[in-house]
């Protein structure tokens, strides 16, 4: 009998399906099209001795040692739905589902109360690292109850990254928090992108050819912006395309794709209340790349900027993208905290900070201090009035506002970097403008407002009769 199964043999499903394996376990497999089954096992190698391949779902749950673990690895939504209500007539009080696809966490938590219902446990598992990291550890993030995490927390343990001999796996809280988790690293991730991207851009419209900015984005991998992204782009500046033998990012259409994780952070934020700025921005310049026949006329129609000053770039350009990365992440565990306390998760920050040390794909050298800062407590859940980070941006900002300064007077767009920018300078200010707006509101709707000088609510203007 097999210890675990999972369908859906995609790309993650399979490399995922291998390292249970390399770790011991023996995987009962099945995928809709039994080809896929087919091309796993026979790149598999040694490993196939611990792969069972099913031709159906009654034959997956046959194939599974009570009680059964099944992880089911397809894309979020309607799919998802249809393998578990195949697989629940066959199931058992005490089995366990594990989605581990990027599900929304609305679905997570609905599934998670129905199936309880029927005591058959459902985790939410976010997993990050691509194929690479669910072939050799990834970072996995799960919600669930502590009796699903007891059963399937060992093999999510054996088979996520390690860091320091710690596994970056961990259960995070009951049904969605898994999930919202991973939902809300994904849109850090668009917002660290999106920022490496306008750097890119700037280096580009001051004269750099990709090589040399490889060379740039290598040198900073080896100081504070140490991190899986950064290095990556090092190396994608510097790869040269076969076909034309000029630099590949050159050769390569500059429109966007997205699955939607990063467009669920910013539906997410608003209904909590929240908006993280800087990841809208990167969700916007992906919508926006989309728009290349209208860029391309713009390009025609619509009048450039000034020269890009290259000495700015020279000297401001990686404090500026440390600067906006920092700010990415505080509005990341600012929605985490504001989620946590509305769904009831107590969610640790810390430890969502440390899980992410490894496998992921945001790992980067900041989170060391981000765990750390979580840990003495965020005041107002915001990291960027942690007392480490008040003294780093403050070395940091400087440059972030000349570089901002600079692209805007050239026009070079840098969405995300000017987002990062006007969310720090809202935070530090006691008084902004939204006076004006509930004056303006009061007006036209009699909505009311509250004073300055005196306690209450629903006082009105002069202007209201």
């Amino acid at each position: 009998m097999a210890d675990i199964g999972l369908t859906g043999l995609g790309t993650m499903g399979g490399a995922l399906a291998l390292n249970m394996a390399e770790k011991g376990f023996t995987v009962a497999v099945h995928n809709r099209s039994p080809g896929r089954s087919d091309t796993l096992l026979g790149g598999a190698g040694a490993l196939a001795e611990r792969l069972r391949p099913v031709s159906s779902l009654e034959d997956l749950v046959g194939a599974l040692q009570a009680p059964r673990l099944i992880v089911i690895m397809l894309p979020a939504g309607g799919p998802v739905d249809a393998v578990i209500e195949a697989l629940v007539p066959h199931l058992d009080p005490g089995d366990t589902l594990v989605d581990g696809g990027n599900g929304d966490f609305n679905d997570t938590r609905r599934r998670e109360a129905e199936l309880s219902g029927r005591g058959i446990g459902f985790v939410g598992m976010g997993v990050s690292g691509g194929e690479a990291g669910a072939r050799h550890g990834p970072s996995i993030m799960v919600g669930g109850s502590e009796a699903a995490w007891e059963r399937f927390g060992p093999i999510a343990e054996a088979i996520a990254a390690h860091y320091k001999d710690e596994p970056c796996a961990a259960r995070l809280g009951p049904d969605g928090a898994g999930h919202f988790v991973k939902t809300v690293h994904n849109g850090i991730e668009y917002a660290d992108m999106q920022i490496i991207a306008e750097v890119w851009g700037l280096l580009r419209a001051g004269g750099r050819a990709p090589k040399e900015a490889a060379g740039l984005f290598a040198e900073w991998d080896e100081g504070p912006l140490h991190s899986y992204l950064v290095d990556i782009t090092a190396r994608v500046l510097a790869a040269e395309d076969p076909d034309t033998g000029g630099p590949v990012v050159d050769a390569i259409l500059d429109v966007a794709g997205q699955k939607g994780t990063g467009r669920w952070t910013v539906i997410e934020a608003l209904k909590l209340g929240q908006s993280a700025s800087a990841i809208e921005a990167a969700v916007g310049a992906r919508s926006w790349s989309s728009e290349l026949a209208a860029r391309a006329l713009g390009e025609q129609r619509l009048p450039s900027g000034e020269a890009l000053p290259r000495p700015v770039l020279d000297a401001d350009l990686e404090k500026a993208l440390l600067a906006a990365r920092i700010i990415g992440y505080s509005q990341g565990f600012s929605l985490l905290a504001r989620a946590s306390a509305e769904f009831g998760w107590a969610l640790d920050l810390a430890r969502i900070a440390e899980i992410w040390r490894a496998g992921c794909i945001i790992r980067s050298a900041l989170l060391d201090d981000i765990a750390n800062a979580a840990r003495d407590g965020l005041p107002e859940d915001q990291l960027l009035l942690s007392s480490h980070f008040t003294v780093r941006l403050a070395e940091l900002l400087p440059a972030l506002r000349r570089v901002v300064a600079s692209a805007v007077c050239a026009g070079a767009p840098v969405p995300a970097l000017a987002a990062a920018l006007s969310f720090y300078d809202t935070m530090r200010q006691a008084r902004g403008t939204a006076d004006l707006i509930q004056a303006q509101r009061d007006y036209f709707g009699r909505h009311g407002f509250r004073r300055r000088d005196r306690e209450g609510e629903g006082f009105h203007g002069p202007w209201v009769g």
